[in-house]
Order: C-alpha cells, then structure tokens, then sequence
C-alpha cells in the first residue's frame, strides 16, 4: 500500500462531493451513502456532504423536459426541487438515527470575510453536534456573477473552511485517465491527462477538467483528494482503508494559509495588473511587496481591498492579491518611482505599496 494512500485512515474531517448524474442514475445512492457515512461517524470523524441535484430534481417536478437555460427557470428549478433533494438526506440518515442539516451558500457568502466566518462556525457548530451539514449553491437567488461555477469548485472551497483533510469527489468514472486510457493511480506534478470522459451533462456543469482544479485547489489547503466511481458500494470505506480505488491527489503539498487560499481560489479578480520585468523578479522572491514603479498597465473596475491578478508582460499569471488602492488611484501612481510619489503626492515608501507581500499569493 502507498504510504499516501495508507495516510487516509487518519482523514478527521471529510468533504464527499456528489454530482447531478449519478444522483440522477442511481436513485438509492443517498441511501447507500448515508448508510455508509453512518458506520463512519464517530467523535474522531466526521462528514460534510456538497450535493447537487436540486435543479434535476426540479426540472421534474415542474415539468422541463429539459434544463431550461433562462435563468428565472433555473432559479424557479432550483427551488422546487432542493426541498425533494434534502427530504431524500433527511430520511436517509434519519434511518439511522442522524440528523442532516441543509445548509446553502452564494460565492458572495464565502467572499466576505465576515459572512465566510460566519458559514464557519455554524458548520463547526452542526459537526460538534454530529450533524451532517448538505451543501449545495443557493440557485434559487444565485445568478452568473455570484456563482461557483460547479459544485466541485465549491467543494474545493469548503476544504479550507472546515479544516477538512480529504476531499472525495465522486462521479460516473474511475477516475482521472491518462492519455492511454488508464486509470491514474496516483495524480503528481506533472501527471499527463488523457480523454477521460466528462461528467457534464443536460442535468450538471461539472467535468473531469473541473474535478482536478479543484483537487489542486484543495491540495493547497492542506488536504489529499480523491476522485473516484460514486456507484461502488462501499467506495468511501475502501478509499479509508487504503484501498486502489479512484486517482488520489495526496496531501503534503506546500499549503497556503487559510487567507491567502482565500484570496487565490475564491475571490474574483476585478481588475488586473500588468508588471516590468523587474517588479515579477522582485514578487518571485517572496519578500517584497509590489510597489507603483514596477505597473506597466491597469485595467478593470475594482476598488481598494478588492483582488487583483498579476501579470507578466507576456500575459503569464504570476500572482493574485489585495488592491490596496481603486483603480483610478493605481493608474496615476503606476510607473513612478518613490521620488515621484513623494513629490507629486507627498507619499512615503509604507504608503505607495499597492500589494503588500502579505496580501499576495504567487501562483507559479
């Protein structure tokens, strides 16, 4: 047994990420799952679980014979049918004595420092109380510029919330396949991905492309992943026991604090920077925060405190980070040096900083 994979017996609190069609093919996978998480729980272990299928459900319910692309459909799907998805969680742990507990969020929610606090304690809150909280985006108020994108990129940013270690994302395939077709064991740096088939369908977003971002993003929150066959009975006690199942993308990566994972993976850039040679030489170090000398070019609408992406001259993303400035302000301040500012707006050297080093996260 590879010592990465034997480390999962130690997994403390689990992410199980589950999408629309496997939902939708497998009517009697809730039940298998609760069952299975149910012989799992204990003091020591515990589970979240991040659920789409609501606007599948939906769809049904009201009708649609297919997922409708207006937005007020998929809003009036949602919300139709994400009573029918928690009643199918509630009965399922109900049966065996366990309390699931719905709880739905916006990317808007988790992008507020305070309301991210908040989703945070009351998911500790319902895990110190044995419950099993059932994540799914808010649809029925979530529109384009609110959205995850896909359940799996949400999943990746409730790692880090919980202090999760092992994220299991669980679909319709094996796993990640390389470009033979083979089941890769185990995902590594520069692990070549082949034609493996996607999830995506008429009733989800997501697909293999997604589900490993989002493993990468959940790895550099400090916690090993696996994506793995949804429909094999007993997948998350073998994937706890160690067992060969699913592509594992291991722990121990260099994990980024919880803040600066926050500030990479789920704020939204509103603007971006465009930097000197010289400015991505001095941010590559780690020590130096960028100052105006170093902007060739901004653009966007984003005021101070809102992230910004960081780019070399030739369009490579090197960095995100905090705007300490709006748009307007780093636009008359780009390119000039410490004399400069001094001179034309009395700013000394703490005061001209436009990122500071601890507000920026490299992404190289």
């Amino acid at each position: 047994m590879h010592s990465s994979r034997a480390a999962l017996s130690r997994s403390k609190r689990i992410v199980v990420k589950l999408g629309s069609r496997v939902l939708d093919r497998n009517p009697e996978l809730i039940a298998n799952i609760a069952s299975e998480i149910a012989a799992l729980n204990s003091d020591k272990r515990s589970f979240l679980i991040v659920s789409s299928g609501a606007v599948s459900l939906g769809c049904r319910q009201l009708g649609y014979r297919k997922r409708p692309k207006e937005m007020a459909r998929l809003q009036a799907a949602a919300a139709a049918g994400q009573s029918q998805l928690m009643r199918r969680y509630a009965d399922a742990f109900g049966d065996h004595g366990m309390t699931a507990a719905q709880v739905l969020l916006t990317h808007a929610d988790l992008s507020h420092r305070e309301r991210l606090n908040n989703a945070r304690q009351a998911l500790s809150a319902l895990l110190d109380a044995g419950a099993v909280p059932i994540i799914n985006e808010n649809d029925t108020v979530s529109t384009d510029e609110i959205r995850f994108g896909d359940n799996d990129q949400l999943a990746s940013m409730v790692t880090p919330l919980i202090g999760a270690d092992l994220l299991l994302l669980l679909t319709d395939v094996d796993g990640v396949l390389d470009p033979a077709g083979r089941r890769i064991l185990l995902m590594k740096s520069g692990s070549q991905i082949g034609g493996a088939p996607e999830e995506a369908s008429a009733s989800g977003q997501g697909g293999i492309a997604s589900k490993v971002d989002a493993a990468k993003k959940a790895q550099l929150a400090g916690a090993a992943v696996v994506i793995g066959p949804a429909e094999k009975r007993g997948i998350i006690s073998d994937i706890l026991a160690g067992k060969s199942v699913g592509s594992l993308f291991p722990a121990g990566v260099a994990a980024l604090r919880a803040r600066k994972h926050w500030i990479a993976y789920t704020l939204r850039p509103l603007g971006t920077l465009l930097l000197d040679s010289g400015a991505v030489g001095a941010l590559k170090t780690g020590t130096r925060s960028l100052l105006p000398i170093g902007v060739l070019g901004v653009s966007g609408d984003f005021h101070a405190g809102d992230a910004v992406r960081l780019l070399s001259r030739d369009g490579e993303e090197i960095g995100r980070g905090l705007s300490k400035m709006g748009a307007l302000e780093v636009s008359r301040r780009a390119g000039k040096s410490s004399d400069e500012l001094a001179e034309l707006f009395g700013l000394d050297a703490k005061q001209s900083v436009l990122v500071h080093k601890d507000d920026l996260v490299l992404l190289l």
